[in-house]
């Protein structure tokens, strides 16, 4: 028998180009031609503001004379229990409100038109109606607890604590509907027959749930709630047209802060320094649930 020597494949072939243009001629020139203003926009309105902005907060004097402040500090425990409660608030009940919104009924659909609304009113006259629903005596909330209940209301921007939580309050019933609508995508995104199968093996509600709708929308959940924390961490709209920071500037968060060091007090390098203070944070946030997200097994 005679031995046949394979053939010697040449290993040392030439690489392909890392990047090879998939477009030549004009084809390449309206392509430039297409995407240069897009990135001229992007370079103007968002790379130079991040980075004017980083540079404005470099000096480490300004973080020393913001740390110095009481204002400062109190600005950001508000912050922190304002991200804190109001976010996870908002959340689980967008959770929750999102199965409910499941269900296949003609009056269910037609409700969940009118729940939307309060995320399609904009921001400012949304949260002043609210201003003018808490602000004395002849608000609403006033009117009805005494018109039904025969009490009186309280000073809702009286105090720190009842003033803040007029703001969370405002600030859930606004952002709500919108995480709500994303969650129900993702129900809906998930087959019927894993549910029709657990049924069949004996499942009940919280096991449809905690075995099947929570692995399967864990993700989307905290990617939905990192999001919204980023937004809510920079939104001033809430504290500045609600409680108006009162009583006292006490509910001011670190965004309301910024804007009286910058416009009020005529300090933009410590505004912007007040607003970069809260980064470290945001970081570790990000950092954290980006490791969670890794560890899900289940991916929707």
């Amino acid at each position: 028998m005679t031995d046949f020597a394979l053939p010697r494949v040449s290993t040392n072939r030439p690489r392909p180009p890392v990047w090879r243009p998939s477009l030549h001629g004009s084809e390449l020139r309206w392509g430039i031609a297409l995407v240069v203003p897009y990135l001229a926009v992007f370079a103007v309105f968002v790379l130079y503001p991040m980075g004017y902005g980083l540079w404005m907060g470099r000096n480490p004097a300004l973080y020393a004379e913001l740390f110095d402040d009481p204002s400062y500090w109190k600005a950001l425990v508000n912050t922190l229990v304002f991200v804190g409660v109001a976010v996870n608030v908002k959340m689980l009940a967008a959770l929750f409100l999102s199965g409910f919104f499941m269900r296949k009924r003609r009056w269910i659909k037609a409700l969940l038109v009118i729940y939307i609304l309060p995320w399609t009113v904009p921001g400012v006259p949304a949260y002043l109606s609210f201003h003018w629903m808490y602000v004395s005596q002849q608000g609403l909330l006033d009117v009805i607890l005494q018109d039904i209940f025969g009490i009186d209301g309280p000073m809702w921007f009286g105090g720190h604590w009842l003033s803040l939580s007029c703001d969370m309050a405002s600030y859930v019933w606004k952002w709500m509907p919108l995480w709500t609508l994303i969650l129900l995508a993702g129900r809906m995104a998930i087959p019927e027959e894993l549910y029709d199968a657990a049924k069949v093996d004996g499942a009940g509600p919280v096991d449809l749930f905690r075995r099947i709708t929570l692995p399967l929308l864990s993700n989307l959940y905290l990617i939905s709630t990192l999001i919204s924390t980023i937004w809510t961490v920079s939104d001033i709209t809430v504290t500045q047209f609600v409680s108006d920071g009162g009583p006292g500037q006490s509910t001011y968060v670190l965004a309301t802060l910024g804007m009286s060091y910058a416009l009020d007090q005529a300090k933009p390098y410590l505004g912007v320094a007040a607003g970069l203070s809260i980064v470290p944070v945001m970081i570790l946030v990000v950092v954290l649930l980006m490791r969670r997200l890794r560890k899900a097994e289940v991916q929707l």
